[in-house]
């Protein structure tokens, strides 16, 4: 399979990593690590950060503790913004799920997961990562269902569609926001513009503004070439800022 997109998958249990990575290597190209610390130090030596990341939250050196795996996704966006990452875990309490998606996981799956569910999940991931890149959402609508409360929703996104003001949507972490918003543009006069999503909560502090407005070559050290802030890249279409309440105050 030529250009085959890149996984990056994360687990201290060699078993779970050279079992997935054989289920996965015909659809992925896969690259393995077992630490927090090794993940950082592969990325640092690649020419271009993988498209997928599979993330066990129990890493050394606190496997029994989801705080390697958090700092990861945290480290992954930061270093790629728009890596799709996936959190598979055994430590699958309701409040370890609700964080991973906070810190900008797409998903959160719990061991044991059986490989094919796995890749149809990666796949959807990899289809959105793609829609997110060149600015068009999937073609099919993404507020799904008859129910009275989502027909009621459905109601409010027409009203608030062709507003020109900004919209905020409030709702627990994982609960729907980004479709709610690409609902908004794809029924607004922006809808042939670029719907540009950000997870703010995912960004350090002393790099949002950098990622929010972009910066000129030399602008500081490190920035070797000009790079287009997210507010230029949404230029005729929609912005939007994901978990805004999660920033620091002074930065919201």
């Amino acid at each position: 399979m030529a250009d085959k997109p890149s996984l990056l998958i994360v687990d201290d249990d060699q078993l779970i990593t050279d079992t997935l990575a054989y289920a996965l290597g015909k659809d992925f190209e896969v690259l393995v690590s077992d630490s927090r610390a090794h993940a950082i130090s592969l990325l640092r030596q690649l020419d271009e950060a993988p498209q997928l990341a599979l993330v066990d939250l129990g890493l050394p050196p606190s496997p029994h503790r989801p705080d390697e795996g958090f700092a990861l996704v945290q480290d992954l966006l930061a270093h790629s913004p728009a890596m799709k990452i996936l959190v598979l875990s055994g430590q699958n309490d309701a409040s370890n799920a609700r964080h991973a998606r906070t810190l900008g996981a797409a998903e959160f799956v719990a061991k044991p997961c059986d490989p094919d569910h796995l890749k149809k999940i990666l796949l959807h991931a990899l289809q959105f990562r793609a829609a997110e890149i060149s600015g068009a959402a999937p073609q099919a609508e993404p507020l799904v269902g008859k129910s009275p409360a989502l027909q009621k929703l459905k109601s409010q996104v027409s009203q608030y569609a062709d507003s020109p003001f900004p919209a905020l949507i409030e709702g627990e972490s994982g609960s729907g926001k980004e479709l709610v918003a690409r609902a908004l543009h794809k029924h607004s006069p922006r809808a042939n513009g670029p719907f540009v999503a950000i997870n703010t909560a995912a960004i350090p502090k002393d790099l949002l503004e950098s990622e929010l407005f972009g910066h000129e070559r030399g602008a500081f050290t490190g920035a070797q070439a000009m790079r287009r802030g997210r507010f230029e890249q949404a230029e005729g279409g929609t912005l939007f800022l994901d978990e805004i309440g999660d920033m620091p105050f002074d930065l919201q």
